[in-house]
């Protein structure tokens, strides 16, 4: 009979990591373990077990880590507010550093598979689509502890891989935080006007997609760098039309502005996206479009 592989995931009570524990309970060849801060807010508690844990706590990582002996870790937890990690970059620092070390040298001792996630924020913009090979420049904190992080886990882990994604979209239970759709759709709807850029470029990612592309790095035992996002480039400014063409809402609400125009404590790369090629051969990795994730959430908020 075949062994059952131990997967933990961190982050689980995110908006990833909620649709990789969904995709993984149901099946018999994986004994899955999730983890996040405080109460397990998934709505669904059978086929996995659920354990407290906040990862910059060095002795809680290694003791848990110790307990369950995980085959593979994926690593979903992160501060990623990008003006919140500037004015607050000792907390930054601490979750997407400090505690991407902990669990690093912990999963070292059993040889775990560590796959951990990054972002396109790592490149600066002037060149995208990007490929794994092109070389990061970030250009604000919340970036900079990204890189950091991955430094970390290619030169600590012998059993490694980065997965670097794009504005994750998606539904969650007990919905925390809103995403570019929702978002959107919601203001609209109640009339109010909304400022958009039309000059950062982006390839949305529909959470699912990522799940299964996460899902596939660990059953492929995959190593090194893989970016996974949607499967194009549009501004931001488009993919707003878009949504508001999907729900005929009234485009006059949306008001075209310039990033420098924002003010942000974080500087955005104006223009990034992936190229994936390396992830639909190694991985069969087949993204949605941005208009097929509208219905695809669509149906699922009509369920």
């Amino acid at each position: 009979m075949k062994k059952t592989k131990k997967i933990l995931i961190t982050g689980s009570n995110g908006l990833l990591g909620q649709k990789i524990v969904y995709n993984l309970k149901q099946r018999k060849d994986v004994d899955l373990y999730a983890t996040s801060i405080g109460e397990n807010r998934l709505l669904d508690k059978l086929g996995y077990t659920y354990r407290s844990l906040d990862i910059t706590d060095q002795n809680k990582v290694s003791h848990i880590l110790s307990e369950i002996n995980p085959d593979v870790i994926i690593n979903t937890a992160a501060m990623t507010n990008v003006d919140a990690c500037e004015h607050n970059k000792e907390k930054c620092w601490k979750i997407n550093v400090d505690a991407v070390k902990y669990l690093v040298e912990a999963s070292s001792k059993y040889n775990t598979h560590f796959i951990h996630l990054s972002t396109d924020f790592v490149f600066d913009g002037k060149a995208g689509p990007y490929s794994e090979t092109d070389e990061p420049n970030p250009l604000h904190y919340y970036a900079e502890s990204k890189l950091a992080s991955e430094k970390i886990v290619s030169e600590n882990s012998s059993n490694w891989a980065i997965i670097r994604t794009i504005i994750i979209y998606g539904i969650t239970d007990n919905m925390s935080r809103s995403n570019l759709v929702l978002w959107s759709k919601g203001e609209i709807e109640k009339g109010n006007t909304i400022k958009v850029v039309n000059d950062q470029f982006r390839s949305p990612t529909l959470a699912e997609d990522l799940a299964e592309g996460c899902i596939s790095v660990a059953d492929n035992s995959a190593q090194g760098i893989y970016h996974l996002s949607g499967p194009e480039i549009n501004s931001i400014l488009e993919l707003i039309y878009k949504v508001a063409d999907f729900y005929a809402l009234d485009k006059s609400k949306i008001i075209p502005v310039t990033s420098a125009s924002l003010n942000q404590p974080a500087k955005r790369p104006l223009r990034t996206g992936f190229v994936i090629d390396k992830a639909k051969k190694e991985l069969g990795f087949k993204p949605r479009s941005f208009d097929e994730g509208i219905k695809f959430l669509d149906k699922q908020m009509n369920n």
